[in-house]
């Protein structure tokens, strides 16, 4: 049992190893994009919850 820990752990190493890590400006920019288009579908599903909303209070 505890070999196999080992040999698992000794391969999670080597494929960290082989990992092609962003730098720091690429990892910057793909943050600020996905928070930028969070803003963009919040405001989105906003407007349309409050159409929604609207049409439903109509109706009742």
């Amino acid at each position: 049992m505890l070999e196999k820990a080992k040999e698992f752990l000794l391969e999670v190493n080597a494929e960290i190893k082989r990992i092609t890590w962003p730098s720091r400006k690429e990892a910057v920019g793909g943050t600020i994009v996905v928070i930028a288009v969070v803003f963009l579908v919040s405001i989105y599903l906003g407007l349309i919850d409050s159409v929604l909303a609207g049409i439903v209070r109509r109706i009742i």
